[in-house]
């Protein structure tokens, strides 16, 4: 049940996941992303907003003083003016000077000739020299800002130097300086030529409106910027005129009633205005609180960035609208989120109830129980899904029932074929070892064919130089007569040695030949003959004892020379003696009948036995592992030869340090030419057939035995 219960909340949380995460994923992105893009949006209509309020005032900030410029031209041009001019009448032009500043708000005009003498008063006062003038006395009217210092502001008016004097206030965001007061003026300067008859310039109409402290001057402009309902509730519009990075005329609140005169730029705008000579359009800390602002530098009539002209409005009240839309939004979004989150977990449960009944069926049924979901009121994939379920486990129920009955049918049956298989894999094991013995015979029989053929024509070459040297001993006897008695026992010697030659000569033919030396057959049988070679070697028990234990049980008769027979008998029981241990040394001999074949003669003895390399060279001519001159080598080899001129064959088994086992095989009738294929079948037969017998201790004596 713990499994069960953790198996539907697994699931139940993979489905509510599935569905919600979609949810949680894209309202929160399409939130971020609507924010983003809102605040980014909104942001950049204000900035194109005060870009062109500053487009507006810096319009305004010239046509003051193209304004100027014309009501000097006016003033200049008028008829009284140039009658008081042409008289030097200086009363008069003192009277209209005064009275034109006075009505046009400008804070000094005076006339002057070339040089900037003033012909408007009794006194020499020389106005400032600076490009305007020297443009103006070539012809030209001029205006532009110029700033002037004390000294110069004392020249035009004691009133004006006192009246610029602005103590600096601590400002957040300003660049540190050392300045704790900015005496200069920022001026509006204008300069109008006046001609004589002739067109020549006799002298200049010099004016100008301060700008530090003019608050009409910013107002108005303020008021042209920002009109009614240009701002949003909340929001205040301002303008203001920098003199180097100092507030020496605006409109921006410092505190309620009072202007923030003497205040001071960020830092950051002054280095992007007077620094660089860029705009800035963003965001800017003005005094105390955030503007969307606007500045542009002021550059005097030298070309110098001088000061600033600024246009901006409060920030707060559109930032608070925003954020107002922002929140708006993102409840918005969270009630999305919620009313989804609900009809996906809704949804989810329906979908999940079907899986839960077919999750506690499938537990009931892995217990062992029988259970089954019922009837279920969806009619979807997982209702249809559920009903299925039912049907396959009654299928499943069904084939349980059936499988189990014919699994006990097929254990049966398994049984049967099991014992079928351990029969079949003893007989494959029987073949293997049969056919392994059989190829070890046919490769001997390969190498005795070929070794016999080489060996054939070595004797043929060998028995006529043996009869020379015969011929040519018996005629040196004969010519000498008494003569050769001194060395006749070595002339003796020599033709006993030719005659030990020729007997190896014929061994060797009768091994390659062995149909040319076929001696008379006949039935014999085989128990005698055993008996017979037994007498032959009587004269080996002088070199050792040795103990030789018989069990002749064959009845059949095999035609074969008894003389041959013999050899092979005498030869096999030569070699087991010499292969005896000193002492103790046993060999045993067994007859029976190979099935209605023949005879299978055994030789098993107890003595050091052979290893496998040695057995499967042993029947091969000239090899022997006696000591060196106990053997020819060809003794076996004879031997084996002879078995296979009447179709039987000899098998060998060896152990080292445990002895040997030779096993002849003798057919009733010879078969002298028996292919490979009828060999192979033949020894297949008899060594199938062979019991494998083992040598009884020196000790022990059948009733039999003989020596």
């Amino acid at each position: 049940m713990r499994r069960r219960a953790g198996i539907r909340h697994s699931l139940r949380q993979k489905l509510l996941a599935l569905v919600l995460f979609p949810i949680l994923l894209v309202v929160p992105a399409a939130l971020l992303l609507s924010g983003w893009w809102g605040t980014r949006f909104t942001y950049e209509q204000l900035f194109f907003k005060v870009t062109t309020d500053l487009s507006v005032a810096h319009d305004a900030f010239l046509r003051v003083q193209r304004q100027l410029l014309s009501s000097l031209e006016l003033l200049g041009e008028s008829h009284r003016f140039r009658t008081s001019l042409e008289v030097r009448n200086r009363q008069a032009l003192a009277e209209q000077l005064a009275g034109y500043r006075a009505t046009n708000g400008l804070s000094y005009l005076w006339l002057t000739d070339l040089n900037g003498r003033r012909l408007d008063a009794e006194s020499a006062q020389l106005s400032p020299p600076t490009s305007l003038r020297i443009a103006a006395a070539q012809g030209k009217a001029r205006a532009g800002v110029e700033i002037f210092d004390q000294d110069a502001l004392r020249v035009l008016s004691p009133s004006l130097a006192e009246r610029v004097r602005l103590p600096l206030l601590p400002t957040p965001r300003a660049r540190p300086s050392d300045r704790r007061q900015e005496d200069r003026g920022m001026m509006i300067r204008v300069l109008y030529p006046l001609h004589d008859g002739e067109g020549r310039v006799v002298a200049l109409l010099d004016g100008g409106v301060l700008l530090n402290g003019n608050f009409a001057f910013v107002d108005g402009i303020r008021d042209l910027v920002y009109g009614k309902g240009s701002l949003l509730e909340g929001s205040i519009g301002t303008v203001t005129v920098f003199l180097d990075d100092v507030r020496i005329s605006t409109n921006v609140p410092l505190r309620a009633g009072e202007r923030a005169l003497g205040t001071r730029v960020s830092d950051e705008v002054r280095t992007r205005l007077l620094d660089e000579g860029r705009n800035w359009i963003d965001r800017a800390f003005v005094v105390n609180d955030w503007y969307i602002s606007a500045y542009e530098p002021i550059v005097d009539t030298a070309g110098r960035r001088v000061g600033m002209l600024y246009a901006g409005y409060l920030e707060a009240p559109y930032r608070q609208v925003l954020l107002t839309a922002i929140g708006v939004l993102a409840l918005l979004f969270i009630a999305l989120m919620v009313l989804a989150g609900y009809i996906a977990v809704w949804g989810a449960r329906s979908i999940f109830r079907p899986v839960e009944a077919m999750s506690a069926v499938i537990e009931a049924t892995r217990r062992g129980e029988r259970a089954r979901i019922g009837t279920i009121a969806s009619h979807d994939e997982l209702g249809s899904l559920a009903r299925e379920l039912d049907q396959l486990l009654d299928q499943l129920e069904d084939q349980r029932t059936r499988i189990a009955r014919s699994a006990s049918e097929l254990e049966q049956k398994v049984e049967e074929r099991t014992a079928e298989l351990r029969r079949s894999n003893e007989e494959l094991r029987q073949m293997v070892r049969v056919l392994r013995e059989t190829r070890r015979q046919l490769v001997e029989t390969e190498k005795l064919a070929a070794l016999g053929e080489l060996t054939a024509g070595v004797a043929h070459e060998i028995n006529n130089p043996t009869a020379v040297i015969l011929g040519l001993i018996d005629g040196i006897i004969e010519e000498l007569g008494e003569a050769a008695d001194p060395v006749r026992e070595d002339l003796e010697l020599a033709i006993a040695q030719v005659y030990r030659i020729r007997d190896i000569v014929d061994r060797l033919l009768q091994y390659a030949r062995p149909g040319d030396f076929a001696g008379y057959l006949e039935a014999l049988d085989v128990n005698q003959v055993v008996e017979q070679a037994l007498r032959l070697i009587e004269h080996m028990r002088k070199q050792r004892e040795f103990v030789v234990e018989l069990d002749l049980q064959a009845t059949l008769r095999v035609e074969i020379n008894a003389q041959e027979l013999q050899q092979v008998l005498v030869n096999l029981l030569v070699n087991a003696i010499h292969a005896l241990p000193p002492t103790e040394g046993g060999i045993a001999i067994t007859s029976r009948d190979w099935e209605a074949q023949g005879v299978i003669v055994e030789l098993r003895d107890n003595g050091h036995g052979m290893a496998p390399d040695q057995v499967e060279r042993i029947f091969n001519p000239f090899y022997s592992n006696k000591r060196q001159g106990e053997g020819t080598g060809l003794g076996l080899s004879i031997t084996y030869s002879l078995v296979r001129r009447y179709g039987g064959f000899i098998t060998v088994e060896s152990t080292p340090g445990k002895g040997s086992c030779f096993a002849v095989y003798l057919r009733c009738r010879p078969e002298y030419h028996a292919d490979e294929e009828t060999l192979m079948e033949q020894l297949a037969g008899a060594v199938a057939a062979s019991p494998r017998t083992q040598l009884p201790a020196p000790e022990s004596r059948a009733s039999n035995s003989r020596r």
